[in-house]
């Protein structure tokens, strides 16, 4: 079981990088946290002589969010270990709540709370690889809409956990699934800018998948022993 979930943590992270709300704003991300445009960002020379500082800014802002989930999910496994003996019941409610969270993914029905978009002010956060970092940890508490509900499915993965080194292991996998996209694209932005269009032509089937996705793992959840 340990290896299945470890398996579903990287594919739910994966799931969460091409979420409607996060994949058209990455270019953005990447052009922020790298001081330079798009456009030089795409251009071969530009691209090539900056290659090293692009690299480094993705990495860290990805450490910056993974700090955030990772914190996360061992509060989760920690927290649960509080209510021992009532394990049974902690998983029926977990698994209840992540399949409405997969029913509100498949737009069977929305839930208004996690339609709500926190930003944040980029003008504040200083273009060095400190800032990149701290963009990274406000990504992980501010972009709600696309990223709850996927997260919120690990994190309740994580509270059926029996150590905290489980629940972090677990959202390590998480992060790793939502960051190295995320670094594989800030080396080709122009790749896959190219192919972003053709993607935003298939966001309905995306969201389709990832609550179908997460309606199996409350399933998951509700049946396990």
């Amino acid at each position: 079981m340990k290896d299945i979930s470890l398996f579903v943590a990287f594919f739910a992270g994966v799931l969460s990088f091409f979420s409607p709300c996060v994949l058209p704003m990455i270019p953005f991300y990447i052009s922020f946290i790298s001081g330079l445009s798009i456009n030089e960002l795409i251009e071969t020379g530009a691209k090539k002589k900056a290659l090293g500082k692009v690299l480094l800014s993705a990495i860290f802002f990805v450490l910056g969010f993974s700090s955030v989930f990772i914190s996360l999910g061992a509060s989760a496994t920690y927290l649960s270990r509080l209510i021992l003996g009532y394990e049974r019941m902690l998983r029926i409610i977990l698994g209840t709540v992540v399949i409405i969270f997969g029913l509100h993914l498949s737009g069977i029905f929305n839930i208004r709370f996690l339609q709500t978009e926190k930003r944040f002010h980029l003008a504040k956060i200083p273009k060095n690889l400190l800032g990149s970092f701290l963009l990274g940890f406000t990504f992980a508490f501010g972009w709600t809409p696309c990223v709850d509900p996927i997260l919120g499915t690990i994190l309740s993965f994580a509270a059926t956990k029996e150590k905290v080194t489980e629940g972090v292991i677990l959202l390590s996998f998480y992060s790793l699934g939502l960051g190295l996209p995320f670094i594989l694209t800030s080396i080709a932005l122009g790749t896959f800018l190219s192919y972003l269009e053709k993607i935003k032509r298939y966001f309905r089937l995306i969201s389709i998948i990832s609550g179908m996705f997460i309606i199996g793992m409350g399933i998951l959840l509700l049946c396990y022993n």
